[in-house]
């Protein structure tokens, strides 16, 4: 499913959406041997963490107002867009026009507009569960718009609990009686914009991290592939990229696991190879961790450091999680949100890290959806 080569001789161009510190772009990079290109980003904060790490990415600001007709082209889109209203932990007003959650609607925009060839997506466990609006299309009658009362906005939308909602978690909305889960609805935009699409949900305790941190992950791609005939490396009409020659000199894909990958995401292939390894933890680390001594083993190894310190400590507001334990439990490379450089105060940096995605996990989801792909297909690989 994502075997393809880089169109001429330079890497997937990646368009980078709700970018955070970059999790999920370096997952994507790695995966695909891709390089991001560009992103819009208004905060501030996270804006210097992601412009630090890609300093040849313009920030293309406030995505609500970007003319997408005016913007280079990708191969891939990638994104997690905001999770507050389809969080479990928060009020669950859901997937819906006037929500921070439904600012995925501006993703459906770009996606349109950019016709990428792939589509990435990650998002909370919530996803399954939070109700959805589809956005209001002209000509529709009211019926066709919320069939039911549950799916309407304000206190009625708010309070729709998970038996309200369609009974499975895959349908598109088929039952016009029961308002859409919110993954429902994203699953049936992309298929309205004819990709195919994966989906699948996994904890990063998969990967060895010593927390739980559910998250779905979805990957889309066109149903319609399209040469790339322009020559130059660019697509032609924004379309999709052709197949080009691989370094064995012929037109077949190359094994995911012979890609090149961006020295930005090289240490992504060190963890992912020592994931398997059996870790016995030590008299330290059951002194200094107790319980927690086999999860907080397995991941140093894993990461191949150490663990910070897992609190700050102040005399007037007590304990408190320090960042750089949280920078080290996503598995990032030390600093990458936490040097001094970025200029984040404390409560930046945690609220920074506390949105991001887990480079690993997103890399083992697409990797296991690629698996299942070719099983589908029955491809043996090359």
């Amino acid at each position: 499913m994502h075997d393809i080569p880089s169109p001429g001789d330079r890497p997937l161009r990646v368009g980078s959406l709700f970018s955070g510190y970059g999790g999920l772009d370096l997952a994507v990079e790695h995966h695909f041997n891709a390089e991001t290109i560009w992103y819009p980003e208004l905060n501030e904060h996270v804006a210097r963490v992601f412009s630090h790490h890609w300093p040849d990415a313009p920030n293309l600001g406030d995505i609500s107002t970007i003319d997408w007709s005016t913007v280079p082209p990708v191969d891939i889109l990638c994104g997690g867009f905001p999770c507050q209203d389809v969080s479990t932990v928060g009020k669950q007003a859901g997937l819906a026009p006037g929500t921070r959650s439904g600012l995925w609607s501006y993703m459906v925009a770009a996606i349109e507009a950019l016709q990428p060839r792939y589509v990435v997506i990650e998002n909370v466990r919530g996803l399954l569960s939070a109700p959805a609006v589809r956005p209001e299309k002209p000509g529709a009658t009211h019926d066709e718009r919320d069939p039911h009362p549950a799916t309407l906005g304000d206190a009625i939308h708010a309070t729709a609990t998970v038996r309200d909602l369609e009974p499975d978690l895959w349908g598109l909305g088929d039952e016009s009686a029961r308002p859409l889960r919110a993954l429902g609805a994203v699953l049936g935009d992309l298929a309205d914009l004819r990709l195919h699409a994966r989906w699948i949900g996994l904890p990063a305790s998969l990967v060895g991290a010593p927390h739980h941190r559910f998250r779905i992950f979805i990957i889309a791609h066109r149903q319609d592939p399209v040469p790339n005939t322009a020559g130059d490396g660019r697509l032609s009409g924004r379309r999709d990229p052709g197949p080009g020659a691989s370094p064995a000199g012929h037109d077949r894909t190359v094994a995911s696991d012979h890609r090149l990958h961006p020295a930005r995401a090289d240490w992504l292939t060190d963890q992912a190879e020592r994931r398997g390894d059996a870790v016995q933890p030590g008299r330290e680390h059951v002194r200094r961790w107790g319980r927690y001594a086999d999860a907080i083993a397995r991941w140093e190894h894993i990461t191949g450091r150490e663990a910070p310190a897992p609190a700050l400590l102040n005399d007037q507001t007590g304990p408190r999680p320090a960042p750089a334990f949280i920078e080290w439990q996503m598995g990032l490379e030390p600093g990458w949100v936490t040097d001094p450089a970025h200029g984040l105060t404390q409560n930046q940096m945690s609220t920074a890290l506390g949105n991001g995605v887990l480079p690993l996990q997103a890399m083992l989801a697409l990797t296991e959806m690629e698996t299942t792909a070719r099983s589908d297909r029955g491809d043996q690989g090359c």
